[in-house]
């Protein structure tokens, strides 16, 4: 494991190699015991997109490992002004121990770690979210026990979040189901290889998709950078919410998780989202721990 830049990247083993890692992290902290990982390491950060969590997260963990992380708005870089991201990150290769970047084409990303020396770490693309599905997992780990033979449903956007939490929850032994409007699926190539293995439904019926779900899961219709569909998105996704209905076609116990940031009433009410709001936001701690983890296994 030399970068984390999408989670077909992983094998099962090194999957559940950083989830075990993310929950000692995460056991430390509880405890009060910090040890230095990354002392004297330093990761750079570089947003292209705004954030909150992954901002947040990313650099309250390195520092809690003991190095030092330097946030780099593209705003202020050269790759902000047309450089190539070649010729950026060969340089920054010779300043840093690791870069973490939220962007919006992946292409940028394994540009990154084709030119570069050093780990890369993706926080986002518009085409893969795995450091969000890190968290996703060991929080349902967390609260349900072992992931194996365990299904979540995904309802709205095949988007980043779909791709990423077909990958991730399938690469840990997870079945997956996905209820989209039909012109709105998760990545094609994704989904194929996902069909392969026997594990996996595309539907447009939320109640066929949220039957029998230990989880039910869901993201913001329009994301960073389609303000401009709102209106558009906002008819085509009319229905796909989780509400009180909708938990009725999982498990009693059901899980609902949600990447933040929530629109309360559009794709989940906030009947239901305040119900899970003690998952929820475990599932937003939890994006520290497993990206402590993350960085441990790239930069140690």
């Amino acid at each position: 494991m030399k970068h984390l830049l999408k989670l077909s990247d992983l094998t099962k083993e090194e999957l559940y190699s950083i989830l075990d890692l993310a929950d000692e992290l995460k056991a430390e902290r509880k405890a009060g015991i910090k040890k230095p990982y990354l002392a004297g390491k330093t990761l750079g950060m570089i947003f292209r997109k705004s954030s909150t969590r992954t901002r947040v997260s990313f650099e309250v963990g390195i520092h809690e490992l003991g190095g030092k992380g330097l946030f780099l708005s593209s705003n202020d870089l050269q790759i902000g002004r047309g450089e190539e991201t070649a010729d950026t990150i060969r340089v920054l290769s010779r300043y840093l121990d690791g870069i973490m970047i939220r962007t919006f084409d992946q292409k940028e990303v394994e540009d990154m770690a084709e030119f570069g020396s050093i780990p890369i770490i993706n926080g986002l693309t518009d085409y893969a979210h795995p450091c969000q599905v890190l968290a996703d997992l060991q929080t349902i780990r967390e609260l349900r026990g072992d992931l194996e033979g365990k299904k979540l449903c995904f309802i709205g956007d095949g988007n980043n979040m779909a791709n990423s939490l077909i990958v991730g929850c399938i690469l840990a032994g997870m079945k997956v189901a996905i209820a989209c409007p039909a012109d709105y699926k998760p990545d094609a190539e994704i989904m194929k290889w996902a069909e392969a293995t026997g594990r996996f439904l595309c539907t447009e019926s939320i109640p066929e998709a949220a039957a029998d779900a230990d989880a039910l899961y869901t993201d913001v219709w329009a994301s960073m950078g389609q303000e401009g569909e709102a209106a558009i998105r906002r008819k085509a996704f009319e229905g796909y919410q989780i509400n009180s209905t909708v938990m009725t076609y999982a498990k009693p116990d059901a899980l609902v998780l949600h990447c933040l940031p929530a629109h309360r009433e559009e794709e989940i009410t906030a009947e239901v989202f305040e119900a899970h709001a003690a998952e929820i936001f475990e599932e937003a701690e939890n994006r520290l721990h497993a990206q402590k983890a993350v960085m441990v296994k790239l930069m140690a």
